[in-house]
C-alpha cells in the first residue's frame, strides 16, 4: 500500500509539491483571534540601518526611509545579511514578523531548537511562546508576486558562501548524511550540513505512512539519496526509501495466490488491517477477510502488533497490492 500522497510524481513535482505548496500553504492559516497585534501596522514600520561592520539591521520605532521594502529586502537577501525582528504572530506553520510594513514568515523547521510536537494544540501552544521574542533571521525566499517573505533562524548558523558551496557539490543521485531537524506532516526535514532538504512522505518508505514520526524522530542520524536540487531557490529533494530496494518490485515473483505468509498488524482501521510482511512491504486484510459473523470494528478480532498467519489472495506488485485473508486460514495451517 502507498501513502495518500503520489509516490510516483518525478523529483520535480516532489520538490515542488511538496517543499514549496504544502509548507506555505501553513502560512495562509488564519492568525488566531487572541494573537492578532494591538499596534496598527503602521506604527511598527522602521528603517534599516548599517551597522558599523556592514550588516544590516532592523531598528524598531524610527521612520520608514522612502525606498521600495521589497527592493531592500532583495539586496539584503543577496548580501547574506542578517535582521534582527520581533515576533508578532504566528499560525499553525510556523511565526510572523513584520518589516518595512511587509508581513513575513519563519516556518517552524527554520527555527533553531524548535521541539516536535504530534498534537497541533501542543505545537501552537509552544508556538504562542514566541510572542514578542526577538529573533535574528536571514531571508531565504522572496517572491513579490506572491506576496512572499520568508525568513530562517537556521540559515544565520551557516555562511552563504558555505551553502553556496554545498549546494554546488550536491548532485541528484548522490547519497548524504544528515540530521531530521523537523517533522511536519508532509515530511521531513533533514541538515545535509548547512543545506536543509526535504524528504517528502511518500520517500519516506515503500510501504504506506500515516506520519513521519512513524519513521524518524528529531535529531536522528539518516543516510538519504539526492532526487532533485533548486539551488536558485534553495530546495533539495531526499529520499530514504530509495536508499533500499523496492519489494514490490519482485512481490509477483515472490508471492502468489493460496500461499501463506506471517507477519505483524502493522495498523488497524475502519475497512481492515495492514500486515507488515516484509520490511516496507505491507498487505491488507479487508474487513470482510478478517474473520466469519459479525463484528463492530477489526479491531475487535485483530491488534496492532499481533503476529498472524495469513493466506494471500491477490498479488498486484504494479499497484503496490498485496490481498490477504485470515477466513481459510485453520488451525493446522498456523501449526
Amino acid at each position: 500500500m502507498t501513502a495518500d500522497s503520489s509516490p510516483d510524481m518525478s523529483p520535480q513535482q516532489q520538490s515542488d509539491d511538496a517543499y514549496w505548496a504544502a509548507l506555505f500553504e501553513q502560512e495562509e492559516a488564519l492568525l488566531p483571534t487572541d494573537n492578532k497585534p494591538d499596534v496598527p501596522l503602521s506604527s511598527r514600520w522602521a528603517p534599516l540601518n548599517r551597522r558599523i561592520d556592514g550588516r544590516f539591521r532592523w531598528s524598531d520605532g524610527e521612520r520608514e526611509e522612502e525606498t521600495d521594502p521589497w527592493q531592500r529586502a532583495q539586496a539584503i537577501m543577496d548580501a547574506d545579511d542578517t535582521l534582527t525582528l520581533s515576533v508578532t504572530g504566528y499560525n499553525k506553520g510556523g511565526l510572523l514578523v513584520q518589516w518595512q510594513g511587509l508581513q513575513g514568515f519563519v516556518p517552524a523547521s527554520q527555527l533553531i531548537d524548535f521541539p516536535q510536537f504530534h498534537l497541533e494544540s501542543e505545537r501552537l501552544n509552544a508556538l504562542r511562546q514566541w510572542q514578542t521574542e526577538k529573533l535574528t533571521l536571514k531571508i531565504i525566499e522572496l517572491n513579490r508576486e506572491l506576496n512572499r517573505l520568508i525568513f530562517s533562524e537556521r540559515a544565520t548558523l551557516v555562511e552563504a558562501d558555505e551553502r553556496e558551496k554545498l549546494f554546488y557539490e550536491i548532485k541528484p543521485g548522490q547519497v548524504h548524511e544528515g540530521k531530521v531537524t523537523n517533522l511536519t506532516n508532509f515530511g521531513a526535514f533533514v541538515d545535509l550540513g548547512g543545506v536543509e532538504g526535504l524528504i517528502h512522505i511518500s520517500e519516506l518508505s515503500w510501504s504506506r505512512v500515516i506520519h513521519p514520526s512513524d519513521i524518524l524522530e528529531p535529531d536522528q542520524e539518516v543516510r538519504v539519496k539526492v532526487l532533485n536540487v533548486d539551488s536558485e531557490n534553495g530546495r533539495v529533494a531526499l529520499s530514504l526509501k530509495r536508499m533500499r530496494e523496492n519489494p514490490w518490485l519482485t512481490v509477483d515473483e515472490r508471492f502468489k495466490p493460496g500461499q501463506l505468509v506471517e507477519g505483524v498488524i502493522s495498523n488497524v482501521v475502519s475497512f481492515g488491517a495492514f500486515v507488515m510482511i516484509e520490511e516496507e512491504l505491507e498487505g491488507l486484510i479487508h474487513i470482510s477477510q478478517l474473520a466469519e459473523g459479525v463484528f463492530l470494528h477489526p479491531r475487535n478480532v485483530v491488534q496492532k502488533g499481533q503476529i498472524v498467519v495469513a493466506r494471500v489472495l491477490k498479488v498486484d506488485g504494479a499497484n503496490k497490492r498485496l490481498a490477504l485473508t485470515l477466513r481459510s486460514v485453520t488451525a493446522d495451517d498456523v501449526e
